[in-house]
């Protein structure tokens, strides 16, 4: 699962990546509102973390400008700015959530899983789907025919990608984009073929259903 990370604190940034990672996050890091906006031009991200005051711009603005363009990617706001004024207007300009700088990493984690079981209509950390359940706090998947397994970071984030999207076809150039992070070197496209062949081994091969010359479908039913 993607996010976008727009902070110009640069130890602040490196930190909290690296925690994001930890929670089977894939995380791009924009220090402006230049960058930000680029990379929402160009790539695909669940959630958005948004600092407000930034070198060349205001992060509200540009939210006003993502909320114009109808995109309704979840937006949690994360600043320094804590007087209720601040956060009445961060919210009235279209943020999902409001989180106030310093915070504990444990609430900031807490308000993103929130945040996109809301978006996704789970109603819990465990996402169960045909018979598997996934659990993301710990990061193991079980199914009715085996055990709870522990899950490999790259295979946590695939697997629960395509839950959280399924009965959608998603093409390997889509999956990659979602495991791997821009500042990362190109990965080869058959590893989705790999980490999918894995994910079936574990579940069986009837939910992840092969489209050829299209992509793969995570069947709900």
């Amino acid at each position: 699962m993607k996010l976008l990370l727009l902070e110009d604190d640069d130890l602040l940034a490196e930190s909290l990546a690296e925690s994001l990672k930890d929670n089977g996050y894939l995380v791009d890091v924009a220090a402006s509102v230049k960058a930000a906006a680029s990379f929402m031009a160009t790539e695909e991200y669940e959630l958005v973390i948004l600092d407000i005051g930034l070198p060349d711009g205001s992060g509200l603005e540009l939210l006003t400008q993502w909320r114009k363009q109808k995109r309704t990617t979840p937006v949690l706001i994360l600043t320094a700015r804590d007087t209720w004024e601040d956060k009445v207007v961060g919210l009235e300009t279209g943020a999902d959530d409001y989180l106030t700088k310093p915070f504990h990493e444990a609430e900031l984690m807490a308000r993103l899983k929130a945040l996109l079981r809301r978006r996704s209509g789970q109603l819990s950390q465990v996402i169960t789907l045909n018979g598997v359940s996934l659990d993301e706090a710990s990061q193991r998947v079980c199914s009715e025919e085996s055990a709870w397994r522990s899950l490999t970071a790259t295979e946590f984030r695939l697997l629960r990608y395509l839950m959280l999207h399924p009965d959608r076809i998603h093409s390997k150039e889509r999956l990659l984009e979602q495991l791997y992070a821009l500042e990362q070197d190109a990965a080869a496209p058959n590893l989705v073929e790999v980490y999918v062949a894995r994910l079936r081994r574990y579940l069986g091969k009837s939910i992840i259903q092969t489209r050829r010359g299209q992509g793969y479908i995570f069947v709900s039913r």
